[in-house]
């Protein structure tokens, strides 16, 4: 067993090997609810790959069975005979074999992802929800987004800012607080729209909406955020705005856009609004989403629908305005939530009776399990992987980059039958050549590069494969036992990520404590080194104030090679809770509702922000000086 992985016809690893290097055997009665998941048991015979989908790189003359047909986007035809043509534009085409009804669908990738020769930047990570100003409701929206935007690029020379997960919650209490566990990854939160940005909310036009907004600003008193609360006060505002709205073409060119994808959310926001819960709760008639009873309710249900359109289209609009600073990137979640809308709309593509997850690694000893249910990979390329498609496509929208957390999943994802504990879970392969030529051209199109959240458990061979594909590495001085100087030119590098200890928790011990607390087994031999480790390279020391501890993590970090060096908002605040602590729930600990401990204003004037921008600053400078000398050596 040691030593090598065994994978049955069905795409499921027997055995794996856990962060510390030591194999598992997967359990008999894992592998079969795995297949059951699949549609098979253990007669089942797997198979055969299909081809439903042809998936090539652009300029590539690949061989086929026979004369073929192949209708591109722009709606041209081509005609060739037993070999692909060359010149083939990157997209979506469709292909028809002579004598063959079957329709197959022809992606042409570029095959890499777009990505700048020059690219040298530094920018925030923010957690928006919890970047709050004065003006907002109890929680940071797109109007703070845009100013911390404009004040990143504008005043400390910023390129880039990653944001946690903008995707949509479904219309619900209590409110989902996870940006990773969404109702859908197409489509965006209400929670963030600013309402003093929209048309008849300007200037207290209307007594109701200022009243409305007083109580939302109440909400900045306390850190702790009330999406509850906030959720109601906002939908109050939309609805009194909603019948002040007179057509628009605008409106009707985004609903055209985005057809019957954005239907079926809204129909999915209504039917959810109206039984007051996730769809497996609702009547039968109504859990398919192609039943004559949804068709039903959305004749008779018309008007509300469109509100819920009406909602992503002034999402869309302000958040195409805070883009315009900077290249931000979004964070493009690993999965959804099994009870919302994507699982709803694509529910003959998600297997069930299983979640995905992760084997114990170094900070997270239980492994973990994060209730999504995983795509089956083969139902996914038997539709065209146009649900991956459409997804990969919203997380770029108005983006300059994109952030794939997890991105080991286009590998193989974890699968953890329900019920049981992480360490019995079991890896199911999915087809990353192809899956990766999709997520290169949705890039180039976006023109937008990519980072690959590749932390924790990965697999021999991954990082190399996401390198040919120009996909950035994602480094962590937490996790990196060398120098940064040494870390790979091909990476986007931070201290710690929203799942970790913030400096000041870390160097504190505040982190570890918390740890206790929340009975977490905390790792206290692996945080020790990385105290000591920070102590030595950063030259710190414990009778430093917190502020020169921070400043001296990312002075060290700047010495990185690395194409994107990111620092994190609560570190420049100083926050000593990490947003998120992997396997509690929001009973045990506020995960992602703690805003940062000052509104952006007093954020942007303090000394520590300010301090690391120039740190930076300085280090991409320096490193864009550098280039440009060699390429003119080189010339």
């Amino acid at each position: 067993m040691a030593g090598s992985t065994k994978t049955n016809g069905w795409g499921i690893d027997l055995n794996y090997q856990d962060a510390f290097g030591k194999w598992h055997d997967v359990p008999r009665e894992t592998i079969d609810t795995v297949l059951e998941a699949m549609g098979a048991d253990r007669e089942s015979v797997a198979p055969s790959p299909d081809d439903s989908v042809v998936i090539v790189h652009s300029g590539s003359q690949r061989e086929v069975p026979g004369a073929a047909t192949i209708l591109l986007e722009t709606g041209e035809t081509v005609v060739c005979e037993r070999r692909l043509p060359a010149d083939l534009p990157n997209g979506y085409h469709r292909m028809q074999f002579e004598g063959d009804e079957i329709i197959r669908r022809l992606i042409v990738s570029p095959g890499r992802c777009w990505l700048p020769e020059d690219l040298k930047t530094w920018g925030w990570a923010a957690q928006l929800y919890g970047a709050r100003s004065r003006e907002s409701w109890g929680i940071g929206d797109f109007g703070d987004l845009d100013r911390l935007a404009q004040w990143s690029a504008s005043e400390l020379g910023a390129g880039m800012m990653l944001v946690n997960p903008l995707s949509a919650a479904s219309p619900l209490e209590p409110q989902q607080a996870s940006p990773y566990f969404p109702s859908s990854r197409r489509f965006f939160n209400p929670l963030w729209l600013r309402i003093e940005w929209l048309p008849d909310a300007i200037g207290g036009r209307i007594p109701q909406i200022e009243e409305l907004a007083l109580a939302g600003r109440d909400m900045n008193r306390q850190r702790l955020i009330d999406r509850n609360k906030i959720f109601q006060l906002k939908m109050q505002a939309l609805e009194i705005l909603w019948l002040q709205f007179n057509e628009d073409v605008a409106f009707d060119e985004y609903c055209q856009e985005h057809g019957s994808d954005l239907d079926r959310f809204a129909v999915f926001c209504a039917i959810a609004e109206w039984q007051r819960s996730g769809w497996h709760s609702w009547p039968v008639e109504l859990q398919h989403p192609a039943s004559p009873e949804v068709a039903r309710f959305a004749a008779e249900h018309s008007e509300r629908i469109r509100f819920f359109k009406w909602i992503q289209w002034l999402l869309d609009k302000q958040l195409a305005q805070a883009a315009r600073h900077l290249a931000l990137m979004q964070d493009l979640p690993v999965g959804v939530d099994p009870d919302g809308a994507d699982a709803w709309g694509w529910q003959d593509y998600f297997a069930t009776g299983v979640a995905v997850g992760a084997p114990p690694d170094e900070f997270n000893t239980r492994g973990q399990n994060w209730g999504l249910p995983p795509f089956l990979p083969n139902k996914l390329r038997a539709a065209g992987y146009e649900p991956f498609v459409q997804t990969v496509r919203a997380a770029f929208r108005h983006g300059g980059g994109l952030r794939i957390d997890h991105v080991m999943g286009l590998f193989r994802l974890f699968w953890i039958p329900e019920g049981q504990p992480s360490l019995n879970g079991a890896y199911v392969r999915y087809n990353p050549d192809e899956m990766l030529a999709i997520v290169a051209l949705e890039s180039e199109r976006a023109r937008a590069y990519v980072v690959g959240e590749d932390l924790g458990t990965v697999e021999d061979g991954v990082r190399e494969k996401l390198a040919t594909h120009r996909i950035l590495s994602y480094r962590l001085l937490w996790f990196e036992k060398e120098h940064p100087a040494t870390y790979p030119k091909e990476a986007l590098v931070a201290v710690t990520t929203h799942d970790l200890p913030t400096v000041a928790g870390l160097w504190t011990g505040a982190d570890l404590k918390r740890q206790e607390q929340l009975n977490r087994n905390p790792n206290e031999e692996s945080t020790a080194e990385i105290h000591r480790r920070l102590k030595r390279m950063a030259q710190v020391d414990e009778s430093d104030p917190i502020e020169d501890v921070i400043a001296g993590a990312y002075r060290l970090l700047a010495e990185a090679p690395s194409r994107i060096v990111t620092a994190s908002l609560d570190d420049a605040a100083a926050v000593l809770e990490r947003p998120n602590f992997p396997a509690t729930s929001n009973d045990e600990n506020p995960n992602w509702s703690l805003a940062l401990p000052m509104p952006i204003e007093e954020l942007m004037e303090a000394k520590l922000p300010n301090a690391i921008a120039g740190i930076l600053q300085r280090g991409a400078s320096v490193a864009r000086a550098a280039a440009a000398a060699s390429r003119d050596q080189l010339e």
